[in-house]
């Protein structure tokens, strides 16, 4: 059975609640029955408490694996992605998952899928950017003054849109 849903202390309550109908004499199968999980979980349970008293019924963390980057490791690469990806080589402004991934494996020699890269960065606090598309070559004041000079002599109304007649 998988671990139920729920806080610690729900948990914490339902080992309880089961140790104690187990100690007023219900078999394991009945507790489980009872509480909701396997027999097997129960007497898990009863040993834990009869091993460490109150504190074997306590909920752990599961811890998970360990990270690959040390803290340390962390901050580093923070600092190296401050510097921008163009300080590191590249040849556009743009961090993305795979040259993360590509930064880690240099500097660090941890393999990262690029997947994984994204999740990283977000842990460390950053967010998704896209790159807006706009050309190089794009001149802001000329497009103002078409805007302001040449589009309205272009235009077919006047005034802007009007509603066309349906007759």
């Amino acid at each position: 059975m998988v671990r139920p849903v729920g806080s610690g202390k729900a948990l914490e309550a339902r080992r309880r609640r089961a140790l104690k109908l187990l100690d007023k004499g219900l078999s394991l199968h009945e507790v489980a029955e009872k509480v909701g999980c396997a027999a097997s979980s129960v007497m898990r349970w009863r040993d834990k408490r009869d091993e460490e008293g109150d504190e074997g019924l306590k909920v752990r963390v599961s811890p998970g694996r360990p990270p690959r980057l040390t803290n340390r490791q962390r901050e580093r690469l923070v600092k190296l992605l401050l510097k921008g990806p163009q300080a590191q080589g590249y040849s556009t402004d743009v961090w993305t998952t795979a040259r993360v991934a590509e930064l880690i494996k240099s500097t660090f020699d941890i393999r990262y899928h690029s997947d994984h890269v994204g999740r990283l960065l977000h842990a460390l606090g950053w967010t998704v950017q896209r790159p807006q598309r706009r050309a190089v070559e794009r001149d802001e004041e000329k497009i103002r003054m078409w805007k302001t000079e040449r589009w309205p002599t272009v235009k077919k109304t006047p005034g802007g849109w009007v509603p066309i007649s349906s007759s």
